[in-house]
């Protein structure tokens, strides 16, 4: 049965959505416009304006005139108004969903259950961090000196978010760049700005002060690359793919602007045999399958021990083919689509060119919108594509091995870092497999969890930088080192 619209985001969808720059909404200086669609129906849900390097530039200057005012705000007054902003998303949380749901396709009951939620908390985590800045002292070897440090915002930041978690991405970048003093500038993912709109709305319903927090929707090879080549951005944060992340390294160099990049994955998850293997089974099958596989901790390389292969396959194929895929907006839904067409039809070439062996799904599912089976392969080498590449579909590869040094070897042999999940029973090999896994975050006996005060990013070409945790803050701070001759 499909899911009621509210009124209110009915209404947000009738109107043709602006730029927010310097507390104003504004058209495009060029007038343009792109639609938005509902990957469900690949139909518009409504028209966004298509943000350009003249828009950027004004919204880099309002951030600019805002900065000093918004850095010398005590910091108990940026928790005020931070934490109100957290209790306006609270208090639009359905609204919240509804417009994740429509725009990204995944089922409301996740948007609504799991994803705002999430990104309430964080805004209620870093709403406490103002005041928890800190600087250290010094016990130097120089007579007659006190030293210390501070740490200082760094002016105008940048972030660029992606569509898989346009909500709660965005949140984890807001938060910790505003609650450290800086101004904003948010260009969300051209597939999904819809919650961003609405997220800047809020910020103006929170009495933000105008220039703090300003929003630029646009394609990235336009609004995107123009932010990160903009030579007063003073920090990029970026959420995405690897291939766009070297390309903001590039671009960051003409003014050595401050970046921070949480990229791909192709994560490894390890069942050995003395796992308990229904609980191991069922969390490889949402390491893989949540958010349709679009997830950059996607556990999409499963490796099981020998002993437990056949169950493990046997299970997975059945619990796969039991998924319920359909329209987000359904209550049922388990399984929604694809963000787009061109996602598609990439996941699907992966599938139709695999060398292995396709256990179920392969398969797209319906005619209308953009939804793939649930599929898994199997008897596949380590080296082709489907399990080297990263799909970012509803692809498991499943791979048999021996020994814990031989499987160590094999899921360590990629090119990314970001996640590892290990289930076994045997508590010296949980924390040997923990510290031999080169990935940021390593999941023991569990997949996907995530918390506001855990750091969270990745190692190799999964990006660097933290996000999360008090450690984000290192990443939108500068820190500053001062001596004080006392004698």
């Amino acid at each position: 049965m499909p899911i009621d619209l509210l009124p209110s985001v009915e209404h947000f969808l009738s109107r043709r959505q602006r730029l927010l720059i310097g507390g104003q909404w504004v058209d495009s200086v060029s007038g343009e416009t792109f639609d938005t669609l509902n990957p469900a129906t690949g139909q518009p849900l409504c028209a966004v304006a298509s943000g350009q390097a003249e828009d950027v530039d004004r919204a880099v200057q309002a951030a600019r005139a805002a900065f000093p005012a918004w850095a010398a705000l005590m910091p108990a007054e940026r928790e005020r108004l931070l934490r109100r902003y957290a209790e306006l998303l609270e208090r639009h949380k359905e609204e919240l969903a509804q417009l994740e749901t429509l725009d990204n396709g995944k089922p409301y009951q996740v948007a609504y259950n799991v994803e705002v939620n999430v990104a309430i908390g964080q805004m209620y985590y870093y709403a406490g961090l103002p005041t928890k800045l800190k600087g250290e002292t010094y016990a130097v070897s120089s007579p007659g000196y006190h030293v210390y440090t501070r740490r200082e915002p760094l002016g105008v930041c940048a972030a660029i978010t992606p569509w898989n978690y346009s909500l709660v991405m965005a949140v984890q970048k807001i938060g910790p760049a505003l609650a450290s003093g800086n101004t904003l500038i948010l260009k969300p993912a051209e597939q999904t700005p819809l919650t961003a709109i609405r997220l800047a709305e809020l910020a103006l319903e929170a009495d933000l002060p105008p220039g703090v927090f300003n929003l630029v929707t646009g394609y990235g090879e336009t609004a995107g690359a123009a932010l990160t080549r903009h030579s007063e951005v003073d920090k990029v944060a970026f959420t995405g793919s690897t291939e766009v992340g070297k390309a903001i390294m590039q671009a960051a160099a003409g003014n050595l602007k401050r970046i921070s990049l949480e990229l791909g994955g192709k994560s490894p998850l390890i069942i050995f045999d003395d796992a308990e293997l229904e609980l191991a089974t069922e969390a490889a099958l949402w390491a893989i399958f949540a958010n349709s596989g679009q997830n950059c901790v996607a556990g999409s390389r499963l490796y099981v021990q020998s002993g437990a292969y056949e169950a493990v396959i046997a299970r997975l194929a059945q619990r796969a083919t039991e998924l319920r895929v359909g329209p987000g907006m359904e209550a049922n839904t388990q399984i929604g689509p694809l963000i787009s067409q061109q996602q598609l039809e990439r996941v699907l070439a992966y599938v139709h060119s695999a060398e292995g062996r396709i256990v179920v799904g392969g398969e797209r599912w319906g005619s209308v919108g953009y939804f793939v089976k649930p599929t898994i392969i199997g008897e596949l080498s380590d080296t082709s594509r489907a399990a080297v590449e990263e799909i970012f579909g509803p692809v498991l590869s499943v791979f048999r091995f021996d020994t814990e040094d031989e499987v160590l070897a094999r899921a360590n042999a990629s090119r990314f870092g970001l996640a590892a999940g290990v289930w076994t029973t045997h508590l010296g090999r949980a924390h040997r497999t923990a510290a031999a896994l080169k990935a940021g975050v390593v999941w023991i006996n569990t997949y996907d969890w995530f918390d506001p005060a855990v750091p969270f990013g990745g190692m190799k070409e999964s990006g660097y930088g933290r996000e999360l945790g008090t450690q984000v803050m290192d990443m939108y701070t500068e820190l500053k080192s001062v001596w004080v001759k006392i004698e």
